[in-house]
């Protein structure tokens, strides 16, 4: 792959193709993690006289113009971070887009609606991606990929617009490719795999392929529930995917047999009913119980306190880290302190540690941690799974030279 140092961008329109896919309340910002992440490359092309063109999608408009995912509130905060006025069109390739990138000078920064605005960006059918890569096209000279939260996606910006203009990768993208390397390739062990969130099912491949490279896999969140209902205890009202219970299974059999440890939880922190996150309102009914003794009718919300010790002591001599996926609903402040122990455990190791985007990475900011004691943060958890699967990214394979 070609990087920054390989194009001559001075006076050139570069296209930046950005993940500003950043979580909004209204017109507000409640995590710019995103946009600090990308910022360094635009600021070098910047300091490079590159005239920079910056697109991203934002949420899941469905091909039109939605106000609530308008990307405007965004070209504001990357312009505070940069520095420097960004330029905002109002449109992808329209006649905003067009004004907006033609009146750009040497050294400035323009940034396009959403590009999910246009049906053509998210669409399976060949021909209708290209021609709105072909209008994309039309905007630039060069083509910088940087926005590693979407790679994994086969998408116009992402892998048909490579294909039509010369290209390379940008800081950050190179960056989360050397991280990925550094848990896939002479791995330093022990390996510690730490996966929460939600569903079994959205683990499924990484799991698959971390059986024959990780030392342990800690396993908490909702999908918990499933690895303790699979060891033939009752769950209450948990988060469960009664179907994911056989393929558990098999992984613990598996497990056991390659010498690759799974940690389940042995408590968990329980409630009647699921916590109100946007007021933080007092949980009455919260209790701590042995995951053996889950109630009829208890929700489970997080790893206990005896479950985050054990979390603890098991990544403690690890010199290598994957975590991705909270422990529990972190956004509450009763249900945090599993993901909170997690983290904390992740800065008293001396491991290469790796925070693998999304909800992880919104949890080490929302919580208070210093970003920058981690190894690395990612800005793409999907796209980080399934590398860590051992699929091809589309995005990925369209910068290869």
């Amino acid at each position: 792959m070609k990087t920054l140092e390989d194009l001559e961008v001075s006076g050139k329109r570069v296209f930046v193709r950005a993940d500003l896919n950043v979580p909004l309340s209204g017109d507000t910002i409640t995590d710019d993690g995103r946009i600090r992440a990308v910022a360094p490359t635009i600021a070098k092309l910047v300091e490079r006289g590159a005239r920079v063109v910056v697109a991203s999608h934002l949420g899941r408009p469905k091909g039109e113009p939605d106000p609530k995912f308008s990307l405007a509130p965004v070209a504001v905060r990357l312009g505070e971070i940069l520095g420097r006025p960004v330029a905002f069109a109002t449109d992808t390739v329209g006649d905003s887009a067009k004004a907006t990138v033609a009146a750009l000078g040497d050294g400035e920064v323009t940034l396009l609606e959403n590009l999910r605005f246009n049906a053509g960006e998210t669409s399976k059918d060949d021909a209708e991606r290209g021609a709105f890569a072909d209008e994309l096209a039309a905007l630039a000279d060069l083509y910088v990929g940087d926005g590693f939260g979407a790679v994994h996606r086969k998408h116009a910006s992402v892998y048909d617009l490579p294909a039509r203009l010369p290209h390379a990768v940008g800081d950050l993208i190179a960056t989360e490719v050397g991280v990925l390397k550094r848990l896939t390739e002479d791995v330093a062990r022990p390996y510690v795999v730490v996966l929460g969130g939600s569903k079994v099912s959205d683990k499924v491949g990484v799991i698959e392929n971390l059986l024959g490279k990780a030392d342990r896999i800690l396993i908490g969140g909702g999908m918990m529930y499933t690895f303790i209902a699979a060891q033939g205890h009752g769950v209450g009202a948990s988060l469960l995917q009664e179907d994911q219970i056989p393929v558990v299974q098999d992984y613990l059999k598996r497990g056991a047999e390659q010498g690759v440890e799974f940690v389940i939880p042995v408590d968990t922190a329980v409630s009647g009913s699921f916590p109100d996150v946007k007021t933080g309102a007092p949980v009455e009914d919260y209790a701590v119980v042995d995951v053996t003794a889950i109630p009829d009718g208890a929700l489970g919300l997080d790893i206990g306190p005896r479950t985050a010790q054990l979390f603890a002591e098991k990544i403690a001599d690890a010199k290598t880290v994957f975590w991705n996926g909270p422990m529990g609903v972190f956004e509450h402040p009763a249900f945090a302190d599993g993901t909170r122990a997690v983290a904390q455990a992740l800065l008293d190791s001396d491991a290469f540690t790796v925070v693998g985007g999304g909800d992880s990475a919104a949890a080490v900011r929302t919580l208070g941690f210093d970003e920058d004691k981690f190894g690395h943060i990612s800005t793409g958890g999907g796209a980080s799974l399934e590398y860590l699967e051992g699929k091809t990214l589309p995005g990925l394979a369209a910068l290869e030279d």
